[in-house]
């Protein structure tokens, strides 16, 4: 079955949730302080993402 375009947005933005928690959950484990900091704010980064895509899911817009 031939995925669609909307298919290939739910998966860009489950992908991108899935980083959001792997990044934050290896920022718990490292203990150097700036690898811990730099983690968690390449998590939020991309957490900005993945709210992107959720808004062009439901709207059909970009931001």
């Amino acid at each position: 079955m031939k995925m669609t375009t909307e298919d290939y947005l739910k998966k860009a933005l489950l992908d991108t949730q899935e980083r959001v928690r792997d990044f934050m959950d290896i920022s718990y484990e490292v203990k150097n302080p700036e690898v811990k900091q730099f983690l968690r704010e390449y998590a939020a980064t991309e957490g900005l993402h993945a709210q992107e895509l959720k808004d062009y899911l439901e709207t059909g817009k970009v931001r």
